[in-house]
């Protein structure tokens, strides 16, 4: 079963996971996300989906939205080989996803957990709130980082929290 907006939003209720939720335009790019009027921009996450030279390893990292990640500085600190965007076409297969719409809870769609989960750990400071896809980018979901980090590992996906180096 392909998890979706509509299958996200009612997981969140299943769970009892408050959240918030902003209709939007389609947004592909963060630039075009910051035209968008977001009741909560300063928690807004960016999603990286990157593989590794050999592409054995995919890597889904999630940081502060007006951040940039130093990718070699990620590469030694998690000890992976060089790393790169991944393509649309494995975002497709392993996450059920189109660029645009990456997000964390596109996690619920790898059944065999082959997508390795890393997430700013400074979301967990201020007002402890993550902006997300809703596995759709026409809307933005605002919900707790703890209650996404329950959520995503009830469902036996490891969460590792890291302390990015950024640009």
């Amino acid at each position: 079963m392909i998890i979706g907006k509509k299958e996200i939003l009612t997981l969140l209720q299943q769970y009892h996971i408050p959240y918030e939720i902003t209709e939007h335009r389609a947004v592909y790019t963060m630039e075009q996300l910051s035209l968008v009027s977001l009741p909560h921009p300063e928690d807004d996450a960016k999603n990286l989906f990157i593989w590794d030279d050999k592409k054995r390893s995919f890597y889904l990292i999630t940081i502060k939205g007006n951040h940039r990640l130093d990718l070699k500085a990620f590469r030694r600190q998690e000890k992976t080989r060089p790393l790169s965007m991944a393509s649309a076409s494995d975002l497709g297969r392993l996450l059920n996803l189109v660029p645009g719409s990456v997000t964390p809870l596109g996690l619920l769609n790898d059944k065999s957990h082959e997508v390795i989960f890393y997430l700013d750990r400074a979301f967990l400071e201020g007002s402890g709130r993550i902006g997300i896809h809703p596995n759709d980018n026409c809307a933005t979901l605002w919900i707790s980082v703890e209650d996404l980090i329950r959520l995503l590992k009830s469902q036996g996906i490891p969460v590792h929290l890291f302390n990015p180096v950024i640009l």
